[in-house]
This record gives structure tokens, C-alpha cells and sequence, in this order.
């Protein structure tokens, strides 16, 4: 499960330099972890006693990785990269498991996918469009597979463009609250849209492109379905707010997400929507009291 966070930070037009800690976490870290958060804050500078400097929103982060019990030595199945680049870009793709039926790994494609994506990120084509960068970088990828994938840029101007293709998600956090929330992309219950090396599978074309104007403060949480079926939304939020130090604020995410995958007894996003959709724990859970948990569709589908 890879989970990039991330704040707002307003900074200078003066400043020649970007108020920002840049880091691209290569796609052979990502191969040795799995769950991914990624954390950014933000801070106010000189504009505020200047009104002709022009003020601009950049991104601050910290990150975290946990892996998935079953994916410990494999690394996972997910690849992510964070870019500097104007605003900033995050990005994160979850592979999809069931090409290790067919003796193909399922990690390969995603982390060609984002190795490719970042290195499109300038692309003058993309022109700070994520659907268009998802199209360059899913025509550049030739490893057998697919993933889901979501991509974020973010313009000085404050407006965050959002483009994702299947169940990897993103919340806006202002205040305490979830503001904004991307869909979830499914053929139906536990079949997500996907980019894919074969013909058959989704394009940029299908992807769900928004917009979000941010300010100063707000939280950005990025992620595959690991996070979001795991966690819910009020539980990020409340997770995120006890933290002033954006790396601490990940790691704690990540570690309750990877608690309530492994709690039986948790009532989860994802137990909660099965059993909207008529699925149930096997009978020998039921007998002991176990719940259908998220847990579960990472070990079926990763």
C-alpha cells in the first residue's frame, strides 16, 4: 500500500529558491516496502508583509513505508514519486497481483509506469496536466502487467489537477475535515479500472480528472486502496491533525493502517462495503467472530 501525504506551504514569489524539501524516492526503495505515506505541511513567509510580492503554494513532505506481511521480501507491488517540479507532483501506482498467475510480476509495470511518468514530468506536452502524463508515460511502459495509478500537480497558483484511473484515492484535509475525496473507478465490488500492457485494459482517456483549489494548511493525502480500505476517512483526518511534523503525521498512518488490516475484529471501509454488496467472511470466521477485512483483498489481489 503506498500513501504519499502532503501540505501546502505558501511561499515567496521573491525567493528564487522553492521553499520546499525535494526527495524522489527512487522505484527500487518502493520495491522494498509497501505501505507508502508520504506527508507534506506548510508555512507562511515574507509575502504577508509585502502585498506587491506575489505569494505562491508549494508542497512540504515526509514519508512512510510499510509492507505488506505476505510482500516483505518481494518488496510490494506498489511504486510512487514526489517531484518538485512547479508546485510539486506526487504520484503513486499499485500493481496488480494476479499477473503472478501467469509467472509475471506484477511490480514490474507499475515501477516502469512512474519511472516514466517522472521523467515526463517536464514534458512539454504534459504542461502540467496529470490525464495527458498518465497517456505519456502508459505509452512508454512495455513491461507485462497493470496498475491503477493516481497523479497530482500542483500549480503555484494554488490549484491542485488530479488524474486517476482505478482505486488509488486522494483527500483534501482543511481544518480538520475532509473536503474533497476522488471516486473510486470499478468494474464492479474488487475489480478496479487499471492501465494494462495488453489492449483490453483502460487508457488516460477513462481516467477522472478534478480540480481543488488549495490554501495554506491543507493536507493532502494520496494513496493506493491499501490506505483507503483500511482507513476511514475521519480516522486520516483526526490521524493527521495530531501531528505538527509531517513525517511523524505519516508514520502514524501508516502504522494504523496496517493495524486495522491485521485486526479481524475491525469493522473496515472495505468489510463494510462486501457486505454492502452481499459478500461475507468465510463460515469458520463467522463461527470465531472474524470480519472480512482489508487485509484480505491485499493478499488476494497484490
Amino acid at each position: 500500500m503506498a500513501i504519499p501525504i502532503l501540505r501546502a506551504v505558501m511561499i515567496s514569489h521573491a525567493h528564487s529558491q522553492p521553499l520546499i524539501q525535494y526527495s524522489l524516492s527512487s522505484i527500487d526503495e518502493t520495491v522494498k516496502r509497501k505501505k507508502r505515506v508520504v506527508l507534506c505541511s506548510s508555512s507562511s513567509h515574507s509575502s504577508e508583509l509585502n502585498p506587491l510580492i506575489r505569494s505562491e503554494v508549494s508542497f512540504s513532505f515526509g514519508t512512510c513505508l510499510i509492507p505488506h506481511p505476505k510482500k516483505v521480501e518481494k518488496g510490494g507491488e506498489d511504486a510512487f514519486f514526489v517531484s518538485n517540479y512547479n508546485g510539486g507532483v506526487i504520484a503513486v501506482a499499485d500493481g496488480v497481483s494476479g499477473w503472478a498467475e501467469e509467472d509475471v510480476d506484477p511490480s514490474l509495470f507499475p515501477r516502469e509506469l512512474m519511472t516514466n511518468a517522472y521523467n515526463f514530468v517536464k514534458d512539454e506536452e504534459v504542461n502540467n496536466d496529470p490525464q495527458i502524463l498518465i497517456k505519456k508515460a502508459h505509452a512508454a511502459t512495455f513491461s507485462t502487467g497493470s496498475a491503477t495509478v493516481i497523479i497530482a500537480m500542483l500549480e503555484k497558483n494554488g490549484n491542485l489537477k488530479i488524474a486517476n484511473v482505478g482505486d488509488c484515492g486522494l483527500r483534501v484535509i482543511r481544518n480538520g475535515q475532509v473536503i474533497f475525496s476522488t471516486t473510486p473507478q470499478e468494474h464492479y465490488f474488487d475489480c478496479p479500472y487499471q492501465l494494462c500492457s495488453a489492449r483490453v485494459g483502460q487508457t488516460y482517456l477513462d481516467a477522472m480528472v478534478s480540480n481543488v483549489e488549495l490554501i495554506e494548511g491543507d493536507t493532502i493525502v494520496m494513496g493506493s486502496d491499501g490506505l483507503f480500505d483500511n482507513v476511514f476517512d475521519h480516522e486520516i483526518a483526526l490521524t493527521v491533525g495530531r501531528y505538527k511534523d509531517v513525517s511523524e503525521a505519516a508514520k502514524a498512518l501508516a502504522n494504523l493502517a496496517s493495524s486495522h488490516a491485521t485486526d479481524s475484529n475491525f469493522d473496515s471501509p472495505y468489510s463494510l462495503e462486501a457486505r454492502s454488496k452481499g459478500f461475507e467472511a468465510p463460515w469458520w470466521k463467522k463461527i470465531v467472530g472474524m470480519k472480512l477485512t482489508g487485509v484480505e483483498r491485499l493478499m488476494i489481489l497484490l
